[in-house]
């Protein structure tokens, strides 16, 4: 099974590398792939350029082989869908690997406002990452499509290429790329919210300043 990981990652770190690699290890992904966006439909535009976050992003992974970096929503033109995002990916997949998009739970209970969202689920399976205990109001409209679709045990989703919606629970750690870059800004310390490596390009290009 492939895992789909997207966001804007302005910058990454530890909140989402430690969700990544938890999900890989719970789900028993052969990879993960993280997806960085280049024109974000949901939020303004990144801080920094699309090239310095993918940068970024492979200095970070650099020494984890079982997380990759996939360019092709840099590499396409017009706004970041996610529907077509999975498209391409599963051109290059064929259609019987299962495939996972993997999202947290305020993106998931905003599903029904991305591009074609019903269309995800005939392209790859749901694994949305949650706190141990979490609880919350699904909208209605998502609650329908979703009814059917909710796997009693994660080894479902590799009996199946899509269609399938897990909840993972993962460790929270409260890290903002939004407190990162204003920390940066106001020239304090971001040490131990993201790697080292990522912290000392940062630095050393006098990023997000």
């Amino acid at each position: 099974m492939i895992g789909i990981y997207g966001g804007t990652f302005d910058p990454v770190h530890y909140g989402h590398l430690r969700t990544a690699l938890e999900v890989r290890e719970k789900l028993a992904l052969d990879t993960l792939r993280f997806v960085p966006c280049k024109k974000p439909v949901h939020r303004g535009e990144p801080a920094v350029t699309a090239e310095k976050r993918l940068e970024l992003l492979q200095i970070a992974i650099a020494d984890t082989p079982e997380l990759t970096v996939d360019c092709c929503e840099l590499e396409r033109e017009g706004p970041s869908f996610m529907v077509d995002t999975l498209r391409h990916i599963r051109k290059e997949i064929g259609e019987s690997r299962p495939l996972v998009l993997i999202v947290g739970m305020d993106a998931f209970l905003g599903l029904p406002s991305w591009s074609r969202w019903t269309e995800l689920f005939e392209l790859a399976h749901i694994a949305v990452m949650m706190r141990p205990g979490w609880q919350c109001d699904v909208p209605s409209e998502l609650a329908e499509q979703i009814s059917e679709r909710i796997a009693g045990e994660l080894a479902e989703l590799s009996s199946a290429d899509a269609g399938k919606v897990c909840f993972v629970e993962v460790t929270q750690l409260e890290i903002s790329a939004t407190e990162i870059r204003n920390l940066v800004r106001a020239g304090a310390d971001s040490r131990y919210l993201l790697p080292d490596t990522v912290r000392e390009m940062i630095i050393k290009e006098n990023l997000y300043r």
